[in-house]
This record gives C-alpha cells, sequence and structure tokens, in this order.
C-alpha cells in the first residue's frame, strides 16, 4: 500500500497538479503595456517623441532677387502754356499760315544798332508795323534804341546772349530766354513772350519743346535777305531787294538785321527796306507783326 501511494504522488506532480495557484489579481491599475501604442490600423508609433521641426509654409515678406520691379511711372506733356493755342506748338514757324496777302517784317537785334534809326525811320514814314526781336545784352547795351524799337512796336526774346542752343543742356536754354525776357522787360517795359527766335537759326525739336514749356511759340522765316553779310560778302541794297521779292506770298516771314557787318560798316537791310517796303505795297501786300500768327 505504501507503493502505490507513493507512486501516485509521483503522478500527480509531473501533471501539474501540485503547482502553486497564480497570485490574485489587484485592483490598482494595470502594469503598463511593453507594446507600443499604435495609431492606426496595422501601424507602430514611435515611442520617443518627433523632434524633427516643421518647416512654416508663410511666403518670406522679402523680396527675392527675381522679384520683378514696379515699372517706372508714366509721365505725361505738360498742358500748352496758358494763351497758347495748341496749333502753334511744336513747330519753327517759316510762314503764317494765311491766304491774306500779307507780310511780316522782321529785324533781328544782337549785334550793333548801327541801322536801327534808319529802320525806326522808314517804317514810321511809312506806317508799317514790324517785329523786333532783342537779345538781353542788347537791350542793356542800347536801352533808348532798345526803348523806341518797344514804343511802338511789337518785340520778341532772342536769347540773352546770342549762343547755340542746340549745344546747351536744357537748364541753360531756359535760362537764355528767361534772362533775356527779364532784361527785356526791365529796359523796355515790355513783354517779349510769346515770339521767340533761335539764335542762328539752330533748333531741334528738343529745343523747340523746351522754349514752348516756357510759353514761347518759336518763329523763323520765309527769307533771309542775306544784308548782313554786307558789301564785303558780295551783297548789295539791290539784292536784299531782289531775295524779298522772290519769296513773296501770303503770309511770307522777312529776316532783317539792324546792326552793321562787322567787316565794312554796311546796313544794307536798312538801305533797301524803303524799297522793300514800296515794290511789295506795288504787289498789292499789305505789313503785319507776327501777332497775326494768333489768329492765322
Amino acid at each position: 500500500r505504501l507503493a502505490v501511494l507513493l507512486a501516485g504522488v509521483a503522478l500527480a506532480g509531473a501533471c501539474g497538479l501540485g503547482s502553486a495557484p497564480p497570485p490574485p489579481r489587484t485592483s490598482g491599475p494595470a502594469a503598463p503595456s511593453t507594446l507600443p501604442p499604435t495609431t492606426g490600423p496595422g501601424t507602430t508609433a514611435a515611442t520617443t517623441p518627433v523632434t524633427t521641426p516643421v518647416t512654416p509654409t508663410t511666403t518670406p515678406t522679402t523680396p527675392s532677387a527675381t522679384t520683378t520691379p514696379p515699372p517706372p511711372p508714366v509721365t505725361t506733356p505738360p498742358p500748352p502754356p496758358t494763351g497758347l493755342p495748341g496749333r502753334l506748338l511744336g513747330t519753327d514757324w517759316t510762314q503764317i499760315p494765311t491766304g491774306r496777302p500779307v507780310v511780316a517784317l522782321t529785324f533781328d537785334c544782337g549785334a550793333s544798332d548801327a541801322g536801327a534809326a534808319s529802320i525806326l525811320a522808314t517804317l514810321a514814314a511809312n506806317h508799317v508795323p514790324a517785329t523786333f526781336f532783342l537779345t538781353g545784352q542788347f537791350a542793356q547795351r542800347y536801352p533808348v534804341t532798345a526803348r523806341r524799337m518797344a514804343a511802338g512796336y511789337r518785340v520778341g526774346n532772342h536769347s540773352m546772349t546770342h549762343p547755340h542752343l542746340t549745344a546747351l543742356t536744357d537748364a541753360q536754354v531756359r535760362a537764355q530766354v528767361l534772362d533775356a525776357a527779364t532784361a527785356i522787360r526791365a529796359v523796355t517795359g515790355a513783354d517779349p513772350a510769346p515770339w521767340f527766335r533761335f539764335p542762328y537759326g539752330d533748333r531741334t525739336a528738343h529745343t523747340i519743346a523746351v522754349v514752348n514749356a516756357l510759353g514761347y511759340v518759336p518763329v523763323r522765316w520765309t527769307v533771309d535777305t542775306l544784308g548782313w553779310q554786307g558789301t564785303s560778302g558780295g551783297r548789295s541794297a539791290a539784292s536784299v531787294l531782289a531775295r524779298v521779292l522772290a519769296s513773296a506770298g501770303p503770309g511770307e516771314i522777312v529776316l532783317m538785321h539792324v546792326g552793321a557787318n562787322p567787316d565794312d560798316g554796311t546796313t544794307l537791310d536798312a538801305d533797301a527796306l524803303p524799297a522793300v517796303i514800296t515794290r511789295l505795297r506795288a504787289r498789292g501786300y499789305g505789313f503785319v507783326t507776327l501777332d497775326a500768327l494768333l489768329t492765322g
């Protein structure tokens, strides 16, 4: 019987019936799992926090090197000066646009006044209007003559010192025009605006625009008598007359000079003026100042 009992005990130990029972569950929290938490079906999240910085998606406010610059501001030309018809701008006038048989006698005053007394006497005796283009220096150098011209006739601006304006800066061109106007007004009391004549007839579209912006209309000529060349230049009073008559037509603008030729002292324009007036009148022409450009 003892042997049978010992055999039964050995068989029970081999089958685990004699092992200790599992420990009882406690009421406290469960022990943490050793499995990483999931973030979705079939995926595993990292057990350490993500440290990679998030790149901002905001567009930088500083311009890049390839930023297109803004377009330049649009500039518009200045409006026509007050009182000047727009049709007169942009042109150096060579003729009065008219069908009437009228001629404008104009005299440049930039050198001496040697022929001025004779010219003024002829104009007065024949009751002929005319336009005198004075430089500022002429007005200052011959104030009595300048005042006589302005007292009975139209005066215009011929620059301050008679330079080639195309060789100057815009600022210098403006100074030539404005200084002359100041000098002429100071001496004569007359305003030379709006008529301007370029020294030597030397002008460009740009210098015309600069002069227009100052309130002036440039006036050239239909015919230059060339009397200023004098007898030493092969001219005569007869050649002056012939050139004027050959170019006669409605609105003709005649260029003459009041000064003497510096080499021979002749004043051919003054000498020819009486015959010029007589012959033009015989052809049916009357005389006007350049103010006729304002009305045509």
